[in-house]
């Protein structure tokens, strides 16, 4: 899917156009190979720059192509699998293609993007403003995965609110995905951090005064979210630890449940054994005896059940 726009400047508002000229901004989600090939012609960029961020393993880093320059970033993102939520990344590119085009290329659509396309930011995006709008985008994914860590926390605590009398797998695989994800985010961050920092050093696209400000606040965030991981990491890691505890704990409280109902039920099996025998015995072999035999083992079963309650083991 390829779609192209242009910063209307009466209105400041995004329009929508059919082919790219300079200063429009090219978004490009998912694209066909017939679609790289026809965006690759039509704006003088190289092939292999416009596939780089589609490769769903690349990581973040900077290339310079001639008069292009590629910015890939990971990106957080959501997916379902099995009916269940998980958090990842993607990769995603920002190519500026000399002083003329910008453009944006992902596997899937990206959230930061998504919000700009339906007004959802306060600011205006000059698609003319190329440099501007690269930190821009950069701060929004910071700010993304800020967000996202905090659904992931709030996961995380309805997980453990359930979790003390759970000993199903599935909690495990969840703790697991858990764990995968504050992997996944820290590469992602810390790679992204490597991308911000030389982008301050202004050497990969020119850095324009007032456009340090957006760079050092995407700075800030990016750190924020580094250390939210970090902590995030070390709570994850207590949970599973004590999440193991809880599992072998259960385990017990079940097993000494089992063992004490068998050994009530085991009372009237051996009266009703013993007294079952052929032999004689002081009790009447009619219906009185029966009752008789079926009272004490009732009597001697409650006694049994007090003193084990009495010893916490029921």
């Amino acid at each position: 899917m390829i779609d192209i726009y242009k910063t209307n400047l009466k209105t400041g508002r995004l329009d929508k156009i059919d082919t790219p000229i300079k200063g429009c901004w090219i978004n490009i989600v998912k694209p066909t190979d017939s679609e790289i090939e026809k965006i690759a012609k039509e704006v003088g960029v190289k092939e292999r720059v416009l596939r780089y961020p589609l490769d769903i393993a690349e990581k973040a880093h900077i290339d310079v192509e001639d008069d292009s320059v590629l910015i890939v970033v990971d990106s957080p993102a959501t997916e379902k699998k099995h009916n269940t939520k998980i958090y990842t990344t993607l990769p995603t590119g920002m190519i500026l293609v000399r002083d003329d085009i910008f453009i944006t290329i992902s596997q899937e659509k990206i959230n930061s993007i998504e919000a700009i396309l339906n007004n959802k930011k306060e600011y205006y995006v000059h698609t003319d403003k190329k440099s501007r709008f690269v930190f821009q985008l950069l701060y929004d994914i910071a700010q993304d995965y800020i967000r996202y860590l905090t659904y992931i926390n709030q996961d995380i605590e309805t997980f453990e609110n359930h979790m003390e009398k759970s000993m199903r797998n599935k909690e495990l695989m969840r703790l697991l995905h858990f764990e995968k994800c504050m992997i996944y985010f820290n590469a992602s961050v810390k790679g992204n951090q490597v991308v911000l920092e030389k982008l301050n050093r202004g050497k990969a696209i020119k850095l324009y005064e007032e456009d340090e400000d957006i760079l050092e606040d995407t700075l800030i965030e990016n750190r924020q979210a580094i250390e939210m991981i970090q902590t995030y990491s070390e709570i994850l890691n207590g949970i599973v630890d004590i999440f193991g505890t809880i599992i072998s704990n259960n385990l017990n409280i079940v097993m000494k449940f089992l063992t004490s109902l068998t050994l009530l039920i085991a009372v009237p099996t051996l009266i009703s054994s013993v007294l079952g025998m052929n032999v004689t015995f002081p009790f009447d072999t009619g219906e009185i005896g029966f009752w008789s035999v079926i009272a004490v083992s009732v009597l001697i079963t409650i006694i049994a059940w007090f003193w084990l309650k009495k010893k916490d083991l029921i």
